[in-house]
């Protein structure tokens, strides 16, 4: 493996090891990066001759996962290496084999399935790199026992798959040492990613439930690194999650990701609630893609089932061991006049087997003329976790098989075959191809290839057809019965799909399977083919990984900054042109301008979001200092009422707009006007009945009503009902307004209906306006606001129409609060920082005041003090 990475390179450059990483392993990195160093992140070959072009990089993706797809094999004695092959049977293998583009380098990150002992790690870490492109994570045996057999599969496992620990024999209480050892593991696994990674070119996909924290360390190493992440297993619904109690920082981590991919859209439907119920971000559809804004940036969901690996499946069922299994296995049961129905799962308590043999056993004593027909053929394969519910459905299982066997079965026959040894991959396929219907009963599965697999092999070639005696292709036939629980369940339409707790359904279900006319059989057969052929393992990755280049192909026009502690670490990005408003830079402006516009909104601005929207007396007092000041046209931009305003701003000189805009004045002893000709609020009585009924069946949501404005707020209600509920509301209220001039908007947690025309933008224009026509060209205009409502006062001071109202000498700062997509050019994290910033000028005031106070003496009406409108 060629290596690209530059990171670390000090520690690199100076010889100093990385304390996590294997010292041969680090050494062979060293020999493979460019031999001069330039400037810190950036490294150069040095040049045969100058004219010399270099390379193009070849494209690169680190596959991270918690297993490498390799099989070690352990020596015989300590003077032999260990010898290692590829898993030919792992989904990591396959991403390679089936890539649709040769040029693609994969690079894998995992722990290896044997235990390897620390003096022989170095030597194995140099093998698999050398050999395999293979980095393996070595964890202590400590650790690694915690974060995967505890906080994996004690903890994320049994709740992602909708099982409460309502008890300790129920996955356990929360144990925050195994939270602690999942959250150092996936520590290792990003330190052995940037131990390889070039940031500027190479992809990363991190795949499942045990590395789930893994995006956020990588992303505050690289803040523009490309980065996907794949769940193979179910996402819970809301509710469920919501008892995990490191929620949040599960969902932020993943969030740290570009693009995160789901197999079914249930559960990416719950993710997105939860992230929406927990953290307040919703999510929208554009052009076919569904996305979430986080901090600047756009996280794509991706909702695509993997696929079985089709090249891999057809040399297995060319093989002359399949060939012979087949046989022998139609010999077994086929001569001997029995039918074959089959199940393959492992020995988990989410696969339903004992629903299944309870459906079996329902079967054989609902209809008689099965016994001695119909064998159930039950491939049990290890479990992956261990403890008393492992223990549990084993002592089931064999109990169950042996009630039925002995109530059923006669001599020579057995009506369930129970396998619960290991098979190699060729031996289930003979199954797959003897087995009239396949039988999925998982209660909570997060794909489940089993029915694609037997599809396949049902398809067969000509030396199986021979062998199964069927003389037309067209003669393909194969049979699912499949739980509704399962991630593949959606993708195979012919299926029979069952409810697995109703016992009496599932038998009908088999029974059905069993007796459908072939023809149709044949036909379902062959829709599910189609499908399965197209939609393989390598469909699955080069869409994602489509998908994840164009996602990540504008990161290089955005900045960054990475913003809080530990696992709450994320990432804001803007445009290039949008940056903080710096103190020093406006303050200098501030003091060397002579005629000065100040437009401000209230609500999310000078004041926080909350309960109490009064002012704080802080708050006024500032207002008045800049009012105070004769150079300043302050001017304040709410949706609150006339006579609020009036209350809460005694300032003389304040300017202030109403209802967004459609009430204003130009100082406190002038008459309020309209900005636009006087409204008929007639139209209210037709809306307000109709927000009634919303705020009725929509309970946390209220009404909100000012003299031109009705706002229906759905705040403290329930994000996805509201939010369904407020898209209903705006077409309701469209279609019975038509006839009435009145625009309704939806914003963030409201539905505004309020006369057309009316915008802070024409607050801005009527402003600017009034000043030009006593002369007056600002040459320092300040616009703050939070909200999309402000964005028309950016739009318009930012605008080269506007430029006409300004000295040409004019300095322009629209600013937004927080760091988000605007057309502001610049921003302010919070409303403590514009309240500072307000009082900073407010000082300023004072100070210029002082130095000259002659100032203070000149008649208002001198100078540019804004009067009343005309």
């Amino acid at each position: 493996m060629v290596s690209s990475s530059y990171s670390n390179l000090l520690d690199l450059a100076t010889g100093a090891a990385d304390q996590g990483a294997a010292p041969a392993a680090l050494g062979a990195l060293r020999r493979r990066l460019p031999s001069v160093v330039t400037t810190l992140g950036l490294m150069e070959d040095s040049p045969a001759s100058p004219s010399t072009p270099s390379p193009a990089p070849r494209p690169r993706t680190i596959v991270v996962a918690n297993h490498l797809p390799i099989r070690a094999h352990r020596p015989a004695s300590p003077e032999e290496p260990w010898t290692f092959s590829w898993d030919e049977d792992s989904l990591l293998r396959h991403l390679q084999k089936s890539s649709s583009s040769p040029s693609m380098e994969f690079i894998y990150i995992g722990c290896l399935r044997e235990d390897v002992p620390v003096p022989e790690q170095d030597a194995v870490a140099q093998a698999l790199l050398d050999s395999y492109n293979c980095v393996p994570a070595f964890l202590p045996a400590d650790t690694a026992a915690r974060y995967y057999h505890g906080f994996c599969k004690q903890h994320l496992w049994p709740l992602f798959h909708y099982m409460l620990p309502l008890s300790p024999d129920l996955g356990g209480r929360f144990d925050r040492l195994l939270w602690q050892a999942y959250v150092s593991a996936n520590k290792v696994f990003a330190d052995k990613v940037l131990e390889v990674i070039n940031p500027d070119d190479d992809f990363v996909w991190v795949h499942d439930y045990h590395l789930m924290v893994l995006p956020t360390f990588l992303r505050k190493r690289f803040n523009r690194i490309k980065l996907g992440f794949f769940l193979h297993s179910p996402f819970p619904s809301s509710e469920i999650y919501k008892t995990l109690p490191v929620r949040e920082e599960l969902l932020r981590a993943l969030l740290n990701s570009d693009l995160i991919g789901f197999h079914t859209f249930d559960y990416a439907r719950h993710f997105l609630s939860c992230c929406g119920r927990m953290l307040g971000l919703p999510y929208e559809s554009k052009r076919g893609h569904i996305c979430l804004e986080y901090y600047g940036r756009t996280v794509s969901i991706k909702i695509l089932p993997v696929g079985v690996y089709m090249e891999q499946l057809n040399a297995v069922l060319a093989l002359p061991e399949t060939e012979a299994k087949v046989a022998e296995l139609m010999e077994t049961y086929t001569g001997n006049g029995r039918v074959v129905m089959l199940g393959v799962d492992d020995m988990d308590i989410f696969k339903g087997i004992s629903l299944k043999l309870l459906a079996m056993e329902e079967l054989l004593g609902q209809h008689p003329e099965w016994r001695g027909k119909l064998v159930l053929v039950q491939v049990a394969n290890p479990a992956r976790g261990r403890g008393k519910d492992v223990a549990g459905v084993q002592e089931e299982t064999y109990a169950m098989v042996k009630r039925i066997n002995e109530a059923y079965g006669a001599p020579g026959y057995e009506p369930v075959v129970l396998i619960d040894q290991p098979l190699q991959f060729y031996e289930r396929v003979a199954y797959y191809v003897i087995a009239e219907v396949c039988l999925v009963t998982a209660v909570r599965d997060g794909m489940n290839l089993i029915p694609y697999e037997y599809v396949a092999s049902r398809q067969g070639n000509d030396k199986l057809d021979r062998i199964l005696r069927l003389c037309k292709p067209e003669e393909k036939k194969s049979m699912l019965v499949v739980s509704e629980f399962i991630g593949c369940s959606p993708s195979l339409s012919g299926a029979i799909r069952v409810n697995p707790w109703n016992i009496e359904a599932v038998a009908d279900a088999m029974e059905c399977a069993l007796v459908l006319p072939e023809k149709e059989k044949n036909l379902r057969h062959d829709k599910h083919y189609r499908y399965v052929e197209k939609h393989d393992v390598g469909y699955w990755a080069n869409s994602f990984l489509q998908d994840l280049e164009r996602t990540c192909k504008d990161h290089s026009n955005r900045r960054c900054w990475g913003i809080g502690f530990g696992l709450r670490f994320r990432v804001v990005s803007l445009d290039l042109s949008f940056r903080k408003l710096a103190m020093e830079h406006i303050v200098q402006a501030y003091r060397r301008s002579k005629t000065r516009a100040i437009l401000l909104d209230y609500d999310g601005t000078l004041m926080p979001q909350a309960i109490n929207k009064s002012p704080t007396a802080k708050s006024v007092q500032i207002l008045n200092s800049l009012c105070q000041d004769q150079r300043n046209a302050v001017f304040l931009c709410s949706g609150f009422k006339r006579c609020t305003l009036d209350e809460w701003f005694p300032a003389e000189n304040l300017g202030m707009a109403a209802e967004h805009g459609y009430f204003m004045r130009l100082k406190r002893d002038a008459e309020w006007e309209t900005c636009i000709p006087p409204a008929d609020c007639s139209w209210m009585q037709i809306a307000r009945p109709v927000m009634e009924l919303y705020t009725e069946t929509t309970d946390g949501s209220i009404i909100e009503e000012r003299d031109t404005v009705l706002v229906w707020n759905y705040e403290d209600a329930d994000p996805d009902f509201g939010s369904c509920q407020a898209k209903e509301l705006v077409d309701h209220l469209e279609s019975v307004l038509t006839n009435e001039p009145v625009s309704v908007k939806s914003t963030v947690h409201s539905v505004e209906a309020k006369p057309q025309g009316v915008s802070k933008g024409l607050v801005a224009r009527r402003m600017l306006a009034a000043l030009q026509e006593r002369g007056m060209c600002p040459d320092f205009v300040l616009c703050i606001g939070d909200d999309r409502s402000d964005e028309d006062m950016f739009q318009f001071i930012t605008s080269a129409s506007c430029a006409d109202s300004f000295a040409s000498t004019a300095e322009v700062f629209a600013c937004t609060v927080g760091r988000k997509p605007s057309k502001a050019k610049y921003y302010l994290d919070d409303t403590a920082e514009v309240v500072r910033l307000m009082q900073g000028l407010a000082y300023v005031s004072e100070e210029l005041a002082l130095q000259n106070p002659a100032l203070g003496e000149e008649d208002p009406e001198d100078l540019w003090c804004v009067g009343e409108l005309q």
